[in-house]
């Protein structure tokens, strides 16, 4: 049976809905997280739902006592057992600062930040300065503060000391401070080459530091500080990328490293995208970042050598690779050219004997005079379709054999073109 009755707190009015198991747990400050589904009603004859953590697809997290705005939700979810079910009303003087809450939980559930583009002030302060959450029944909230309904349920009373805080949770020492603990999981997971593995980690570290650093004045000692500490785990993040052949993903964090410190004689940014630009074939990027890190690093030049030389070997091995595929590709085109021709003409040759059966000698006359006219037809046809087929086969063959200095080669191989397709403008 449903209960309705007053909490210790003016303002507020409890229904069970559903009743949970064991009893009541104690919460001091800062020693449980809460884990539970919330649904957020306005206060009128259709009950607007406002909010339902279930449609975001997780459910709510908080620290009991620590960095969360809405005070009044830790009385509500201290009253209840784990996986009870209650309904709660509100009045204004607890809801005001909702709006800021729902923004901040819409954008958790997004994937982003939800301190995002907020100054150092409270919460009251961040949204008086911009006006706008974003979301225009948020907005009317804050316009007119009014009454509100919260019907939640207490999925898990957890252990924080067990319990893997989300960035935005922590603070600023505490984000440092686990930076250095990823890069060392990173680390033993590449040993063990387990490179995906590695690659979240060096990136979870990164994204700690990149929010870090968001905090502070750009050109500050500690703005660029932190610049220097993204460094090394940028560039452990595209070595793995390389490691698992996603040579673009590596391309992309590199450049957008270099970019950002160019003063820095980033060698190795510009080694590991030279790497990844060779092994997708682009021979003028690769040779200007291994010369880069030539002209950085002398004591690197006989390395860069030993790249650069590999690099025109690879080339060259794509360069025969292709012109292999133009060969065959030519040759199977005659050959099917070939077998049409054979077969077309099995099929005439069965055709004139059955209609020699039937006509008279005059039909088979001038049916014979019509098979030369065909036969000649077809006899010309045949150079015009190879023509069409062969041209452009032969005249790119010719290129890669260009782009390998055999300038004989391509001499006599142009000269056999031009005899054999003379009547066509070549």
């Amino acid at each position: 049976m449903e209960e309705t009755y007053l909490l210790n707190l003016p303002g507020v009015r409890k229904k069970i809905l559903a009743g949970g198991t064991a009893a009541l747990p104690h919460f001091a400050p800062g020693t449980k997280v809460l884990v539970f589904h919330f649904q957020t009603l306005l206060d009128n004859f259709e009950r607007t739902i406002i909010d339902d953590s279930r449609l975001a697809g997780r459910p709510a997290e908080i620290f009991f006592g620590k960095m969360f705005k809405m005070e009044v939700w830790e009385t509500l979810l201290g009253s209840m057992r784990v996986g009870e079910v209650a309904e709660f009303w509100c009045d204004a003087i607890h809801t005001g600062l909702y709006p800021i809450v729902s923004k901040g939980m819409r954008l958790i559930a997004q994937g982003k930040d939800p301190l995002e583009g907020q100054r150092h002030m409270c919460g009251m302060g961040n949204m008086f300065h911009y006006h706008s959450t974003g979301f225009p029944e948020l907005d009317e909230l804050m316009r007119t503060p009014q009454p509100l309904i919260f019907i939640m349920e207490l999925l898990q009373v957890g252990d924080p000391m067990s319990y893997q805080r989300e960035s935005w949770m922590m603070e600023k020492d505490e984000k440092l401070q686990t930076v250095p603990i990823f890069h060392m999981q990173g680390n033993l997971l590449v040993k063990q080459r387990q490179y995906r593995e590695a690659a979240s980690k060096y990136k979870e570290a990164v994204l700690l530091l990149k929010t870090v650093q968001s905090r502070e004045m750009p050109g500050d000692i500690d703005y660029n500080n932190l610049g220097r500490m993204i460094i090394p785990l940028e560039l452990n993040y595209c070595q793995c990328m390389l490691e698992l052949e996603e040579y673009y993903e590596a391309i992309e964090h590199t450049t957008e490293l270099l970019e950002k410190h160019k003063g820095n004689n980033c060698v190795k940014g510009y080694y590991k995208r030279a790497k990844a630009h060779a092994a997708v074939w682009n021979e003028k990027e690769a040779r200007r970042d291994f010369n880069m890190v030539a002209h950085l690093d002398i004591t690197l030049a006989s390395l860069i050598g030993r790249e650069l030389k590999a690099l025109s070997e690879s080339m060259k091995e794509k360069y025969w690779e292709e012109k292999e595929k133009y060969w065959n590709k030519l040759e199977k085109k005659k050959n099917n050219n070939t077998e049409e021709e054979i077969h077309d003409k099995d099929e005439e040759e069965e055709e004139e004997g059955d209609n020699g059966k039937q006509e008279d000698s005059e039909s088979v006359t001038t049916e014979s005079e019509d098979e030369v006219g065909e036969e000649k037809d077809k006899a010309a046809s045949p150079p015009i379709l190879c023509a069409e087929v062969c041209l452009p086969l032969t005249l790119n063959l010719s290129q890669c054999m260009l782009e390998l200095k055999q300038h004989q080669q391509v001499v006599e191989l142009n000269n056999k073109l031009l005899k054999k397709h003379k009547g066509i403008i070549c």
